[in-house]
C-alpha cells in the first residue's frame, strides 16, 4: 500500500484557525435570466466572495471532470462528493455499466450467472428501477440491454417494475420512457420472450428512499413489486394517464405506486425461485429496498410473504457493508482520498449535513466508505432532515447546519471542517422557482454566519458546490428560451444541470499573497481536494489533480 505520509507544504502553513470546506449542493452558475434561482435570490455573502477575482473561479462539475461518459451527462452529488474527497477523477457508475456491457463483462460474472441459474431453472426475471436517460441513477438504455442479453441467454419471462423519474429528466416524460421500453418488448415477444411491464410509481413516492429518510416509500414498493398489492391497471401507460386525470399537475415523481393486471391477476409478482435485479447503478437509493430483499432480522416494515429469490443489484452499493451480495459491475475503487491522508497526518475533522446529504459529506467524500479513518480524529454529525415536502420548508435546517458549525469552529477542536448544505438540490428538484430562491437565501444566509466564525478564529473558509441545479428552474428550448405549456406557463425544470460552480476563498487565516491560478484549461471539482490539502499546509499526492492555488 502506497504511504499515506504528506510532505509539508514548503510555503504554506496551516492556519491559525481551521480550513472550512462548504458545499452549496446544488447551487450552480447559471445564465442569471429569470429563472435562475441563484440569480434571482438575494445572496450577499456569495456575490462579496464572488466580487474576489484573485479568489473566485468557475469550476466543471458534471461529465469528463467528475468521471461521466460524456461531457452531455450531468453531474450528481454523488459522483461530484466522490471527485471531492478523492482528489482524482475516477470512472463512475454509468461508464463502468457501459463498458461492462459493450464488452460482455456484465454476464460472465458471479452476478448475473447466479441470476441465470434462476431463471434458467424456470423462475422469472424481474427488473426493478428508476425508467429514464437521465444518467444519474440509472440509463433506459442500460435497462434494455441487460434484459435483451438475459432473454439471449435463456429468459423466458421478464418482469420490469419501473419507476418514473420526473427529477432528472423533464416531467412528464415517463410515458415516452415506457413507450420506447414497451417496443424493445414487443421485439422480445417476437421472439418468443414473454416480457411485460408489472409494476410502478414515482421514485419519490415509490421504492427510492435514501438514508432511511422514509420506509413508507420501500414499503409501498415491496408491496406493488414484490406482492401485486396497489392499484390495478390494464397497462402501465393507461395508469399514468389515469392517475395523471385524477390529479392534475401530479409530478412523475409522486405517481401512486400501480400494477398491472390479467384477467384479474397482477401479471408479475415476485414469487420464490425467480431472480431479481435492482437496475440502478448509484448506490443510496437502491440501498433500502436492497436491504428488504436480503436481510433476515428485516424490522422497518411488515415484508409479509417474503420470497425466496436469487437477488442482485446493478453494482454493489455499499461496500463496506456489502449491500447487496450479489452485483453485475464492481463500484469504482477509490482508495487514499483526502480523508485518509488528513486522518494519517493527525487532522482534526468534523463533517456535518442534514439527513439528505450526511451521506455525501461522509461515505461519498470518502470513496463509497462507511465509517470512519480514525474515530479519535473524526467527528460526524447528522441533523435529521424535515420530512418531504422540502418547497413547503425551504430553509430545511440549514440555521441548524450552521450553528452545530459554529459551535465547531469556535471549539478549537477540529482543523478541518467540511459542511453540506442541501436547500438548493433538494427544493431545487421540486421545480418551484420561488420555494427555490427562499433556498438559496437561506443557504446564503448560513454561510454568513460560518464566514464570521472563521474570521473570529483566524480560519480559511473554501466555499464550491458539487453540481448545478437551482441555477436554472425552467426547461428550454434548443436556444435557451423557456418552454411553456398550453395556458403559457412556463415548464419547470426539476432535474440537475450543465452549469459550472463556483470556488471561492476566504477568511483572516488566508495569506494575502494566495491567489487562484488561471493556467489550468479545465478546472474541476477534483482539484479541491490538493487546494485544501495546501491550505492545512502539505502538499498533495502527486496523482491528486493540480491545485488550485497560484504558485
Amino acid at each position: 500500500m502506497a504511504s499515506l505520509a504528506l510532505e509539508k507544504h514548503p510555503r504554506l502553513a496551516r492556519p491559525k484557525g481551521p480550513v472550512l470546506v462548504v458545499i452549496m449542493d446544488g447551487v450552480g452558475l447559471g445564465c442569471g435570466d429569470a429563472y435562475d434561482a441563484v440569480a434571482q435570490a438575494k445572496m450577499p455573502t456569495l456575490a462579496r466572495l464572488r466580487s474576489d477575482s484573485a479568489r473566485f473561479m468557475k469550476l466543471k462539475a458534471h461529465g469528463t471532470a467528475v468521471g461521466l461518459p460524456s461531457d452531455d451527462d450531468m453531474g450528481n452529488s454523488e459522483v461530484g462528493h466522490n471527485a471531492l474527497g478523492s482528489g482524482r477523477i475516477v470512472l463512475q457508475g454509468a461508464g463502468l455499466v457501459d463498458r461492462a456491457l459493450a464488452d460482455g463483462s456484465i454476464f460472465e460474472g458471479k452476478g448475473f450467472g447466479a441470476l441465470r441459474a434462476a431463471f434458467s431453472a424456470g423462475g422469472t426475471f424481474h427488473v426493478i428501477g428508476l425508467l429514464s436517460d437521465g444518467g444519474v441513477h440509472s440509463r433506459l438504455d442500460q435497462i434494455v440491454g441487460v434484459v435483451e442479453g438475459a432473454a439471449s441467454r435463456g429468459a423466458k419471462r421478464i418482469r420490469l417494475h419501473m419507476l418514473a423519474d420526473g427529477r432528472d429528466v423533464p416531467d412528464g416524460s415517463f410515458t415516452q420512457y415506457l413507450a420506447a421500453l414497451e417496443h424493445k418488448l414487443v421485439a422480445l415477444s417476437q421472439r418468443g420472450v414473454d416480457a411485460q411491464v408489472a409494476s410502478g410509481g414515482g421514485r419519490m413516492l415509490v421504492t427510492m428512499d435514501r438514508y432511511e429518510s422514509d420506509w413508507r416509500i420501500v414499503e409501498r414498493g415491496w408491496q406493488a413489486h414484490v406482492h401485486g398489492d396497489a392499484r390495478r391497471f390494464s397497462s402501465a401507460t393507461e395508469a399514468v394517464t389515469a392517475l395523471r386525470a385524477e390529479s392534475p399537475g401530479i409530478s412523475d415523481q409522486q405517481l401512486p405506486a400501480f400494477v398491472v393486471e390479467r384477467d384479474g391477476k397482477p401479471v408479475g409478482t415476485i414469487e420464490d425461485g425467480d431472480a431479481v435485479l435492482f437496475a440502478n447503478f448509484r448506490g443510496d437509493r437502491a440501498l433500502q429496498i436492497s436491504r428488504a430483499f436480503e436481510d433476515d432480522a428485516f424490522a422497518k416494515f411488515a415484508r409479509g410473504r417474503r420470497p425466496k429469490v436469487v437477488y442482485a443489484g446493478m453494482m454493489e452499493y455499499d461496500g463496506d457493508l456489502h449491500v447487496p451480495k450479489l452485483y453485475l459491475v464492481a463500484p469504482p475503487q477509490i482508495e487514499r482520498t483526502s480523508g485518509e491522508y488528513l486522518a494519517a497526518m493527525g487532522i482534526r475533522t468534523f463533517a456535518c449535513s442534514e439527513t439528505q446529504k450526511y451521506g455525501h459529506v461522509t461515505y461519498f467524500w470518502n470513496g463509497n466508505r462507511s465509517g470512519r479513518f480514525d474515530e479519535a480524529l473524526e467527528t460526524y454529525l447528522e441533523v435529521p432532515s424535515n420530512a418531504p415536502p422540502f418547497e413547503a420548508r425551504p430553509e430545511m435546517k440549514a440555521s441548524e447546519i450552521a450553528s452545530a458549525c459554529c459551535e465547531a469552529i469556535a471549539s478549537g477542536r477540529h482543523d478541518l471542517v467540511r459542511v453540506n448544505f442541501a436547500n438548493g438540490d433538494m427544493v431545487g428538484h421540486t421545480g418551484d422557482l420561488a420555494a427555490t430562491v427562499k433556498a438559496c437565501e437561506a443557504v446564503d444566509a448560513a454561510l454568513a454566519r460560518l464566514l464570521q466564525a472563521i474570521d473570529q478564529r483566524g480560519g480559511i473558509a473554501v466555499v464550491t458546490a458539487d453540481h448545478g441545479n437551482a441555477d436554472d428552474m425552467a426547461l428550454r428550448d434548443k436556444k435557451g428560451a423557456p418552454l411553456k405549456d398550453a395556458q403559457g406557463r412556463v415548464l419547470p425544470r426539476t432535474s440537475h444541470t450543465l452549469a459550472t460552480v463556483p470556488f471561492c476563498l476566504a477568511g483572516s487565516g488566508l495569506a494575502p499573497s494566495v491567489r487562484l491560478r488561471s493556467d489550468l484549461a479545465s478546472p474541476g471539482l477534483a482539484n479541491i481536494a490538493a487546494t485544501v490539502m495546501n491550505l492545512l499546509g502539505f502538499l498533495a499526492p502527486e496523482d491528486y489533480q493540480p491545485t488550485l492555488l497560484a504558485e
